[in-house]
């Protein structure tokens, strides 16, 4: 059976997003930085480079993150768009405050 609901093709379980500290800081960054290119989003999680990537995979399989490349560039967004990371970005407003 073939799904017609857009959300379906974002299959990643809410356990397994927030199962990771350092996603879990990624999606932090992301959310209050909007966009950022790998270099920068590892300095400022303080991850290394193949751990940031291997977290951003997964990130981007569920919908949250999106990948632009502009030449050799990747820069990474957070889809404020997306009702469920506009939900997140108040999450993590609120916690902070």
């Amino acid at each position: 059976m073939i799904s017609t609901n857009a959300d379906d093709r974002f299959r990643v379980p809410i356990e397994e997003l927030f199962s990771s500290r350092g996603r879990i800081k990624i999606l932090k960054e992301l959310a209050t930085s909007s966009e950022l290119n790998i270099s920068e989003l590892c300095r400022r999680v303080s991850l290394n480079h193949s751990s940031t990537k291997s977290h951003l995979e997964v990130l981007i399989e569920s919908g949250l993150v999106e990948e632009k490349m502009f030449g050799r560039i990747k820069i990474y967004r957070y889809r404020i768009e997306d009702h469920r990371a506009r939900a997140l970005r108040n999450l993590f407003g609120l916690w902070q405050s």
